[in-house]
């Protein structure tokens, strides 16, 4: 496959990007690891953190793909129930190997973002880790997270801003635009997988305008860059 889907928001997608990431399941969990040198778990962890600070008992995962931040929550909060939710088979296959190798309790279940197939307040915490610029509608995404979370519950959202302006920024967009799309298709063989992540990063908005896209949708919310701005972890309540 070479073919890779459009980026950006309001975006018919939904299938691009489902095959897309069907194809690099495989190699998925690898390429995080060598693209970002290891540092997405140190990100990961602190978003955890951030979903765990209210002792959540439900907690769901959206867009979970191989499954590792679903994975940390349960290792975290042992007593929660942890439901992993994606539209791709392929990666909760890969997401329920890992979770039957550490033995841990997660529900690995299939179900699109936009239209998630769980009551009104059934959450206390909504989570997505690297998933939320691939929704084909921010706005839809976001509602669908308040509409799932129970009265004073929060949702994290872990993503890649557009790199800032300045010295650091110009080289992180060289690597993004010359280096990681190479690197990608010499060990996933999709190329076209490895030029959309680093044209979704740029057309992504930047965190003050996702924090405006979570305050219109009612969350209170906050959000901190980490590395340098290389990601953000937003959190919004629900009041």
């Amino acid at each position: 496959m070479t073919n890779r889907p459009p980026v950006g928001d309001r975006q018919d997608k939904g299938a691009q990007v489902q095959a897309m990431f069907a194809s690099i399941a495989p190699r998925y969990d690898l390429l995080n690891r060598v693209l970002s040198l290891g540092v997405d778990r140190s990100w990961r962890r602190a978003a955890v953190t951030e979903a765990l600070a209210k002792s959540p008992a439900r907690i769901l995962d959206v867009a979970t793909g191989t499954g590792d931040f679903a994975l940390e929550l349960k290792t975290r909060a042992p007593h929660a129930q942890v439901v992993g939710s994606d539209f791709v088979p392929e990666m909760l296959e890969i997401a329920r190997g890992k979770a039957a190798a550490r033995h841990l309790d997660v529900q690995l279940e299939q179900g699109d973002a936009l239209s998630l197939p769980y009551p009104d307040g059934s959450f206390d915490v909504v989570t997505c880790s690297f998933g939320f610029r691939n929704f084909a509608d921010y706005a839809r995404g976001l509602a669908e997270m308040w509409r799932v979370l129970a009265p004073g519950g929060r949702a994290v959202i872990l993503e890649f801003p557009p790199p800032a302006p300045g010295l650091f920024g110009l080289l992180f967009r060289f690597y993004f635009r010359q280096v990681l799309p190479r690197i990608g298709a010499l060990v996933s063989g999709n190329g076209g997988a490895y030029t959309y992540l680093p044209e979704s990063v740029l057309a992504f908005p930047d965190p003050e305008r996702l924090a405006g896209l979570m305050r219109a949708t009612g969350f209170r919310t906050r959000y901190r860059l980490l590395t340098f701005g290389i990601a953000a972890i937003h959190v919004g309540d629900k009041t």
